[in-house]
């Protein structure tokens, strides 16, 4: 059989076109925003963009008949990095169309930024006009827990297996299955998904200092750990405790494994208490806001109690990749900046929607190296790598230990192709980790002037792909580029 028969195009074909309708439907809200507000630029951009991207993906969607297959891992890995590039693709012509750039590489960076909840912006003027910003915070939401996860509750319709593509995209090192069907995993996902936007919309509603378009942007930012920012000023426009608290709450929430809550509902509440990857997560979380807040008080001119506040919120916004910002975190003492950096490395539980390495990858390193600490004073003990009681299979810590180097390597590599731009060290590595944690926020001069607009355009497209690696969790695309993958049997 030739090589070309291996591969499913057809199904692939019509994922993509689902791909395309609900990013086409996904415009319809920013047009008829644009529509009411009289914003002219954006309502041609959204006429321009919207209809054909819907009625494209229909025809792809509607007229290829995908035979009844299951996905293979091959089918798997190539459907989700193409969609998630071809999403980002088509995201960017909104941009481009209106206004607010005429370069289509800002355009792309600006809606990978979106779609990778990475949250960043490669244009100057730093402030999106509102229909924009309003398409850039759906992006987000469509990002967080990843849109080949919603379309994968629909696929047993068309005859298509999504288990290899959950596997392939879902954050993490694991994506357990809740039910005994992928599909309906998939759906109560997102059934707690959307219960935790509209809750926290309804309490930032609340707020005295917000209005109904302020609090759908920023629900839709924290809940999918994007950090989008309404004013340049960041959450300190509002100068309010309460809405502080509730985004750092549910960014939270939104960066802990989403398998946990399913227990939860299901009455499980044992099992969510004896997580190892949440206490850990909430202990790392706790032990940053307590240096931070210490190295605020001590090291500057903060009072104790602003010092908590500062440090609660920015902690809580690095440690979920979120990248919110409240006050100049570049200021503060060098012990402060080495915590939010490592919890930019560190990032949120597996199974949620923030990015970066996850805690539980950490756990199991840190256990790892214990057990080689026990071995050089026992050489010959057994002594399994255990995480809750629990002994962790030898392939699974060597996935771990792998997908950690990968990771180190593929940030020294990209620091090293940053670097080209004759920028300074704090820059260019806090760059490269922004984009590859999916945080979105640096150091040096990005936090400076707002915005990643200075660089080349060439390193602007290599930015971009950054946010795609780092959010389909590095191998999904570089295994693209092994000869092993392409074999017959895949």
């Amino acid at each position: 059989m030739p090589f070309s028969a291996k591969i499913n195009y057809k199904a692939i074909l019509r994922i993509i076109g689902i791909i395309l309708f609900i990013v086409g439907l996904s415009m319809l809200i920013p047009w008829v925003y644009a529509e009411s507000t009289g914003d002219i630029s954006a309502t041609h951009a959204f006429r321009k963009c919207s209809l054909p991207t819907i009625i494209i993906g229909a025809i792809i969607t509607f007229a290829i008949r995908a035979p009844h297959a299951k996905f293979r891992a091959r089918e798997g890995y190539i459907v989700v990095t193409a969609c998630w590039l071809l999403a980002s693709f088509v995201g960017s012509f909104p941009y481009y169309f209106s206004d607010f750039t005429n370069s289509f590489i800002d355009a792309f960076f600006e809606s990978t930024s979106g779609f990778t909840t990475t949250g960043c912006t490669a244009v100057a003027t730093a402030v999106l006009p509102k229909s924009l910003l309003l398409w850039k915070a759906i992006s987000h939401w469509l990002g967080g827990m990843g849109i080949l996860v919603f379309v994968i509750s629909i696929l047993p319709a068309l005859g298509i297996n999504g288990q290899m593509m959950a596997r392939a995209e879902a954050p993490g090192p694991v994506m357990e299955k809740m039910t005994v069907r992928m599909s309906d995993s998939a759906k109560i996902l997102y059934v707690t998904y959307i219960s935790f936007t509209v809750i926290e919309f309804i309490l930032l509603m609340l707020s005295d200092t917000m209005g109904t378009f302020d609090a759908a942007i920023n629900t839709l930012g924290s809940i999918s750990t994007g950090g989008l920012m309404v004013h340049p000023e960041g959450i300190a426009y509002y100068d309010s405790l309460y809405v502080e608290i509730i985004i750092s709450i549910f960014c939270i929430l939104a960066s802990i494994n989403f398998i946990l809550y399913y227990s939860i509902a299901t009455g499980k509440f044992s099992y969510v208490l004896k997580d190892v990857e949440l206490r850990a997560y909430l202990i790392i979380i706790a032990g940053g806001i307590i240096i931070c807040t210490l190295g605020l008080a001590l090291q500057s001119d903060s009072s104790f109690g602003m010092a908590l506040r500062e440090s609660f919120f920015q902690v809580i916004s690095m440690a979920t990749t979120s990248g919110y910002t409240r006050s100049p975190y570049t200021v503060w003492p060098s012990v402060c900046q080495m915590v939010l950096i490592t919890l930019m490395f560190i990032g949120g539980c597996a199974a949620s929607t923030s990015g970066s390495i996850k805690v539980i990858r950490i756990v199991v390193m840190l256990r790892l190296i214990w057990r080689g600490c026990t071995k050089r004073l026992h050489p010959r003990a057994v002594v399994a790598v255990k995480v809750g009681g629990h002994a962790i299979s030898a392939p699974v810590v060597s996935q771990i230990t792998v997908f950690i180097l990968t990771y180190m390597l593929i940030f020294l590599f990209s620091s090293l192709i940053i670097s080209f731009q004759g920028l300074d060290l704090e820059t260019t590595i806090t760059s490269t980790l922004a984009m590859l944690s999916n945080t979105g926020a640096a150091f040096g001069e990005p936090a400076a002037m707002g915005h990643f607009a200075f660089f080349h355009p060439a390193l602007k497209v290599f930015l971009s792909l950054l946010m795609v690696v780092g959010r389909l969790e590095l191998f999904t695309v570089i295994i693209l580029f092994t000869r092993n993958f392409w074999g017959k049997d895949r």
